[in-house]
């Protein structure tokens, strides 16, 4: 039975983060073929399709990390404060994509990727308290995050 039960954490903990890039993804799609190529950006822009690998990838990483956060035990004040973070800071990664793509407002996209930037930071070091493994496995996420404030912010000055 806690096989099962651990099966099913790990399944709902990778749902409940590529969810967000789901949500993303849905005010995405019209404006990365018809407003993102009149933009003008940066020389270090990656090209687009790298970004669907990479987010998937980290959504993965996000869900395990908050998969081993859970199995710390619910019961745990410190857990279900993570875990409340973890969720919260998931509804600001799915609010970056409609402000930047469903607004098209690349000023307010970087105010709150911003905002998301600390969050991420905030619950990376209430993981590191309760497991340092899910606290490592959202390193690659800060440092995707601070290239894409980069970016953001970047294209947000050249299309003034």
């Amino acid at each position: 039975m806690k096989k099962l039960q651990n099966a099913y954490r790990f399944f709902v903990s990778i749902f409940i983060a590529q969810s967000a890039g789901i949500i993303g993804s849905i005010f995405t799609l019209d404006s990365v073929s018809v407003w993102y190529p009149t933009l003008e950006k940066p020389f270090f822009s990656p090209p687009n399709w790298i970004f669907g690998s990479v987010w998937i990838s980290l959504y993965t990483l996000m869900g395990i990390s908050f998969y081993i956060i859970w199995q710390r035990g619910i019961e745990r004040r410190e857990v279900r404060f993570a875990m409340s973070l973890f969720l919260f800071h998931l509804a600001l990664n799915a609010l970056w994509s409609i402000f930047f793509f469903g607004f098209q407002s690349p000023l307010l996209a970087f105010v709150e990727i911003v905002i998301l930037w600390a969050v991420i930071v905030w619950m990376i070091f209430k993981f590191w308290k309760i497991s340092r493994l899910a606290a490592y496995l959202l390193l690659p996420y800060i440092v995707w995050v601070s290239f894409a404030a980069i970016l953001n912010f970047s294209i947000f000055i050249l299309n003034r």
